[in-house]
């Protein structure tokens, strides 16, 4: 009876699994591995990563793998994970923040995994510790070159639009583009992580749209937002030398626009030669 029971039961979750999965369209399943420990977890995990008819996680408790099923046309394996992590579980690819995975409840608090630099990047488990602190450095690297390289052609674009060049502007996107796709989040400091999940997303669209055209206008439409996202990524970097948050109130049909700099002195590159000089500097990163 008991071996029945269990083959009903079995057969109800698969039942409703399918029920659930006919629900969203152009479906696609994929399996990853999350960290987790428990019950409370599993409601956690598949609470953040689901989504009604756009996704649907179901996470293993002894295997620690998440089978997920999205809709390929609203949505992606990458920020079905993002989500997950930012409610205190690290994947494969994403790292929960330490101060989120600090909070979770003691039973929930995983061994989580470090990066070594010292030793080519060979992932090593780290034990939990809540008496020394000790899991609140998921990740040791101190390069951020790869955002030093991103931020480079942001600034070419820059010059560029300051420019008025089109084909130059767009020619600089496609070099920006590139560079985001060739980061390795995973290799970044835990702060710049964080914020990189965030800005990740739009910043690929906005060089892409502006990679796309070479109307100027344009290309100046799209760079509002790139800036800004911009902005909240080197708040968080190390760059070799100050970088001005600088500011036109003329730019976005007069409710103004931002964009950064190396150089104090104001290149509107929202105006160009119409009026290279208006503007101001707002802050001074440091």
């Amino acid at each position: 009876m008991k071996l029945i029971s269990k083959i009903l039961v079995c057969f109800a979750l698969m039942l409703a699994y399918s029920t659930s999965n006919a629900q969203i369209k152009n479906a696609k399943t994929e399996t990853v591995k999350v960290s987790g420990n428990c019950g409370m977890c599993k409601t956690t995990i598949e609470k953040a990563g689901n989504e009604k008819k756009i996704s649907k996680v179901l996470w293993n408790v002894n295997t620690k793998i998440a089978t997920i099923t999205y809709d390929t046309k609203k949505t992606n394996k990458n920020d079905i994970l993002k989500r997950i992590a930012l409610k205190g579980y690290d994947s494969d690819k994403y790292l929960a923040p330490d101060d989120v995975y600090a909070n979770l409840p003691g039973c929930c608090q995983y061994d989580r995994l470090i990066i070594d630099s010292s030793k080519n990047d060979q992932p090593k488990t780290k034990k939990n510790n809540n008496a020394d602190n000790s899991h609140t450095k998921a990740i040791e690297v101190k390069d951020n070159d790869v955002i030093t390289t991103v931020f480079e052609y942001y600034l070419s674009l820059k010059d560029a639009l300051i420019r008025t060049d089109g084909a130059a502007a767009s020619a600089s996107a496609t070099r920006l583009s590139s560079a985001i796709s060739e980061v390795k989040m995973e290799n970044l400091p835990m702060d710049v992580h964080i914020v990189w999940m965030k800005v990740l997303n739009d910043l690929q669209t906005d060089s892409k749209q502006i990679a796309a055209t070479k109307d100027a206008s344009l290309q100046r439409n799209y760079f509002i937002n790139l800036s800004t996202n911009m902005y909240a990524l080197i708040k968080v970097s190390k760059y070799e030398q100050p970088v001005y948050y600088q500011f036109c109130p003329m730019a976005n049909d007069g409710k103004g626009a931002n964009w950064l700099s190396k150089e104090d002195a104001i290149k509107n590159p929202y105006y160009g030669a119409k009026m290279l000089t208006c503007g101001k500097t707002l802050e001074t990163i440091k």
